[in-house]
């Protein structure tokens, strides 16, 4: 039986949980198997390096530190906005997500770190960033 290998293209089932709270904050249980073909950066270093060596219609579950998930928060992605920068029609509240636009046409997802009178903090880190996150797979084919 064929064992998944570097670089091979794979249809894995999966429920990402935090591993701090237990909390599942994406899951492939109600919809198709993602399909990825592994080195090609599509998937955090974590989540394909527990792939490697898996069979068809194999499960495990795997811990990925956060070093091999989406990293530790970095400060530097924190940015004060003054609220006259904001579309008159956001009310702007913590947790909300908000989208600029950079200068080359591409869109980041920020998320509102902070809310004050005059200004808000706006975070630029991945909402994943800072977690240890725990993942349940099943390997369902290997192309």
């Amino acid at each position: 039986m064929s064992q998944v290998k570097a670089n091979d293209t794979v249809k894995v089932h999966y429920t990402g949980k935090l591993k701090a709270t237990g909390q599942v904050f994406d899951t492939s249980a109600d919809r198709e198997p993602l399909e990825a073909q592994l080195g090609q950066g599509m998937l955090i270093p974590g989540f394909e390096n527990g792939l490697i060596d898996m069979k068809v219609n194999e499960k495990k579950t795997i811990e990925i530190p956060k070093e091999e998930a989406y990293g530790e928060v970095m400060e530097e992605l924190f940015h004060k906005v003054d609220r006259t920068q904001l579309p008159q029609e956001v009310q702007p509240e913590v947790g909300m997500g908000l989208i600029s636009q950079n200068p080359d046409g591409t869109e980041r997802q920020l998320r509102v770190a902070e809310v004050q009178e005059d200004h808000i903090v706006v975070d630029a880190n991945h909402p994943l960033a800072g977690q240890d996150l725990v993942f349940e797979l099943e390997l369902v084919g290997i192309n």
